[in-house]
């Protein structure tokens, strides 16, 4: 069973699974609160750029080195040359890579548990059941353990089916859910009162803000995390892609449908805050700063379906099956990329793996918890601002710097042709190699 190599049944599907990939909690929770909490406009435009200069052409490294050598990350990265060293370098960052995707999934799980209780609650509430609903929105040890535990049940469900009947069959289903949703819930926000403030905080960059070295490490680090770059993702499903795929112009459509969901994402929350301020919440402290930033969604934005009444409960509803979609759309790619290196390293079935990976995974999400205050935002930071970025420049060096001319030349015609007489050409090989290894130097640095 481990030898048969699974693969994407079509583009599309391809496509959704990978965007599914990329569009998470990153994008609907964690992009906006960076938003609110660094300028709005100013956090968009920035993150706009890092998308643009050093994401997308990672994003196009890391599907070439996986579609190159249809193999997982660990020996992908070991293969790229025949010296002994360079071998053992690659092996190394294609487990690093893996341990820090376990590290994001860990507490991953544990913010979508809280999706998955506030989605139930005003279910609860509706049949009558107020306790029940109150200890799924109040924060608890057993609360996030158990709430932890169910959405790991559900990633394991979809991950146990495969890369056809699991992955690609549910990307299908949730991605245009997802949309749908997410266009709806922004409708009806931007036609409620207050929502023109938040859409202009949101869409007019202060300046001043822009070169603020906590802002521009915050915008790279979000910008590798929606992408789910440096965690070997990626790299994965590019070794289910076709030979036929065009890579540069399909890992231009993820990033686009990544960025747009981000971005309906922004005209949904901001605009939410100030309706909830209009409504009597209070969203800002005594100093001016936003309250609760890292936080929004689960304090802000409840307070505000709390004040529409009956209907509140509904909006409540859909507002977080909607972030629950997101979450679920990227644990599967999470899961699924050890899950595959198991499959393959120690010729390990696909059911046996998947069990193996989500235990070890809930067993740190669980001592997460346990030590939330010192552990939570420490694992947050460490992996998504600093490893991603990182390990995404490792795997781009090992593709420009260790793989031959040539060979990657070759790797990207398949599906185009003429290739080398494109501008893309010309320009991403040497920008890989030396302008995104400056760029990401100079943003750390300054971080």
């Amino acid at each position: 069973m481990a030898s048969q190599k699974p693969a994407f049944a079509s583009r599309l599907g391809f496509i959704l699974a990978a965007a599914g990939s990329a569009v998470g909690v990153g994008n609907i929770w964690g992009f906006p609160t960076q938003a609110a909490s660094n300028g709005g406009g100013a956090f968009l435009l920035v993150y706009l750029v890092m998308i643009l200069l050093l994401a997308y052409p990672m994003l196009v490294a890391e599907i070439t080195i996986g579609r190159l050598k249809r193999t997982n990350p660990i020996d992908a990265l070991r293969s790229m040359s025949e010296g002994k060293l360079v071998r053992m370098f690659g092996a190394l960052s294609g487990m690093v890579g893996l341990v820090v995707l376990a590290l994001i999934l860990s507490f991953y799980a544990i913010v979508s548990g809280w999706l998955l209780s506030y989605m139930l609650a005003p279910l609860m509430t509706l049949i009558g059941l107020d306790a029940t609903a109150t200890w799924l929105t109040d924060f608890s040890v057993e609360r996030n353990l158990v709430a932890m535990l169910v959405f790991m049940l559900l990633t394991v469900y979809v991950v146990r089916g495969g890369v056809n009947q699991g992955i690609e069959r549910w990307s299908r289903r949730l991605m245009p859910m997802l949309f749908i949703l997410l266009i709806g819930m922004a409708i009806y926000i931007l036609s409620q009162p207050g929502a023109s403030e938040g859409l202009v905080m949101y869409l007019r960059p202060d300046f001043n803000e822009i070169f603020k070295p906590e802002l521009i490490i915050s915008a790279m680090g979000q910008a590798f995390f929606s992408l789910s770059l440096g965690v070997c993702v990626m790299m994965t499903y590019g070794a289910y892609l076709s030979s036929q795929e065009n890579i540069p112009k399909t890992a231009g459509w993820v990033t686009l449908i990544d960025t747009s969901v981000a971005f309906l994402a922004g005209l949904l929350i901001l605009p939410a805050m100030f309706v909830a301020h209009n409504n009597g919440v209070e969203i800002y402290a005594a100093d001016g700063t936003l309250k609760s930033a890292d936080t929004l969604v689960f304090t802000v934005l409840p307070a505000m379906f709390d004040s529409l009444g009956l209907a509140g409960l509904f909006v409540a509803f859909a507002f977080f099956l909607l972030m629950l979609i997101a979450a679920i759309t990227s644990s599967i790619s999470m899961l699924e990329a050890p899950v595959n290196a198991l499959r393959e390293e120690l010729n390990l079935e696909r059911h046996a793996g998947t069990w193996v990976i989500a235990t070890v995974v809930t067993l740190i999400s669980g001592v997460i918890v346990v030590n939330f205050e010192s552990l939570f935002g420490a694992v947050i930071t460490f992996s998504t601002v600093y490893m991603q970025p990182i390990m995404a420049l490792i795997f781009g060096m090992m593709l420009t710097w260790v793989l031959r001319q040539h060979i990657l030349l070759k790797a990207l015609q398949q599906g185009a042709e003429n290739i080398e007489q494109s501008l893309f050409w010309k320009i991403w090989p040497w920008y890989v190699k030396f302008i995104c290894p400056i760029l990401i130097g100079l943003v750390i640095w300054q971080g």
